[in-house]
């Protein structure tokens, strides 16, 4: 019995390895700010910037460097914005208001995920993947505030997170879209 357990958790692992490649953010889906899915399966081979954001916070002026910053590299980077409200109430809006605070003031065209949770117990599952080295394969991450970012290749896999000081058009991010 325990000789057929083994072999069949082998199989499995194997099979998991061969397969799938290990930790990817290809493999989630989450419900878009307009009610739609973003599916990060779409964006297999363009690198991805995921990025908590907040609309009353005094890093949210880096909505502008992130549009910049994805007009500029469209042809190879995605960047997904996820409001959330875990820093100061500093996004207490509903996603329609959010929606439109974003295409107003910064002409915001990048996806926008609905509203999330990115710590505490009700984490959403795409953010415990991004924050635990155990789910991702790469890093452990905090998030101490917003506009933190998690840069991942076309592969989906994890290449590294920036905290908020980390402005998107910084060369600490940009080398790796050049």
């Amino acid at each position: 019995m325990k000789y057929i357990l083994s072999i069949a958790v082998i199989t499995i692992m194997s099979a998991f390895t061969l397969t799938d490649g290990g930790p990817s953010i290809h493999s989630f889906k989450v419900k878009s700010i307009d009610g739609g899915i973003i599916d990060f399966a779409k964006f297999k081979g363009k690198k991805i910037l995921v990025v908590n954001t907040a609309s009353k916070c005094g890093y949210t002026p880096q909505y502008d460097a992130l549009q910049k910053l994805s007009d500029k590299y469209k042809d190879k980077l995605v960047i997904v914005g996820f409001p959330a409200n875990n820093f100061g109430s500093q996004e207490p809006g509903s996603d329609g208001e959010i929606v439109e605070f974003c295409k107003k003031n910064y002409g915001v065209t990048f996806p926008l995920a609905s509203k999330v949770s990115v710590k505490g117990d009700d984490t959403a599952p795409i953010y415990k993947w991004l924050t635990s080295k155990s789910q991702n394969g790469v890093l452990d991450a905090t998030i101490a505030w917003n506009f933190n970012k998690f840069l991942l290749d076309e592969n989906g896999k994890m290449i590294a997170y920036f905290p908020s000081k980390v402005t998107p058009d910084s060369e600490e991010i940009t080398k790796y879209l050049k």
